[in-house]
């Protein structure tokens, strides 16, 4: 078990490290099916683990700079609105359908993960934007806030229902809407997958079991896999890990449906 659980624990941090998200894609299922912990007490851990790993993490990041605190304001706010709507969604759901809504979140980051890079001329005026233009965005974006609030809330109903931090959706969101930069991105995504987790987790207090030990254990390993895979970043070309990950979850979320939702 002790095993199992260390295992668990590093394979979370790394993937913080790494990606800036896939934590709770990879705690939820190996807290149900290799510990045997039930899926609501899964994904209650899940979020308090996440929470503070994402928030170490996002603390190193915020102290290289890479924190865009207006977009995270912004975006967690919005996104603890709703997460704390859909922890009271989920803990009414039958399990069945919380794990089939998150082996579908599963196949949703695969193929973010592995689906091709898009590689744009920069020619004419629909792909060339003005300097200014870029640096307002790079600044905080007003132009594109409304979007990043509404998906702050779709985010934390999704990360309330499924225990998911959002990361693999905030990332690409923020470089889209936000024009910041993928650094940026993945420190902002940290202390925003920061603060919904903890606020899903306090939705579950009091509602099911939360077995402590096990979550600062798993906590423990988690916050020092992701220094790993912090250091490690440098030295794995990203389009490699992200594919090997892709296939990874569809594996898992396979295994999930054949095993829960199917059978």
């Amino acid at each position: 078990m002790t095993l199992l659980v260390i295992l668990a624990g590093i394979s979370t941090g790394i993937l913080l490290g790494l990606l800036g998200s896939g934590g709770s894609i990879v705690t939820i299922p190996a807290l149900v099916y290799l510990l045997g912990v039930h899926p609501k007490s899964a994904i209650a851990l899940s979020l308090g683990i996440v929470s503070i790993t994402a928030t170490i993490s996002a603390i190193n990041h915020f102290r290289s700079g890479n924190v865009n605190l207006k977009v995270a304001a912004i975006f967690g706010l919005c996104g603890m609105l709703g997460t704390y709507t859909g922890t009271k969604l989920g803990i009414l759901m039958p399990v069945v359908l919380q794990l089939g809504l998150f082996a579908l979140v599963m196949y949703a980051a695969a193929y973010r993960m592995l689906k091709p890079k898009r590689r744009f001329a920069a020619v004419g005026a629909d792909v060339v934007r003005s300097a200014p233009e870029i640096a307002q965005h790079a600044e905080g974006l007003p132009a594109h806030l409304g979007y990043v609030a509404l998906l702050g809330l779709a985010v934390g109903l999704l990360t309330g229902m499924v225990g998911v931090g959002g990361g693999f959706l905030i990332i690409p969101a923020l470089v889209l809407l936000s024009g910041i930069p993928m650094k940026q991105a993945v420190g902002t995504s940290l202390a925003i997958v920061a603060v919904n987790s903890g606020t899903g987790f306090t939705g579950y207090l009091g509602v099911v079991p939360v077995d402590y030990a096990l979550m600062g254990t798993f906590t423990a390993v988690a916050i020092a896999g992701s220094f790993v895979g912090a250091k490690i970043s440098h030295h794995i070309s990203p389009d490699n890990l992200k594919r090997g990950f892709g296939i990874f979850l569809v594996i898992v979320a396979t295994y999930i449906l054949i095993k829960s939702v199917i059978f």
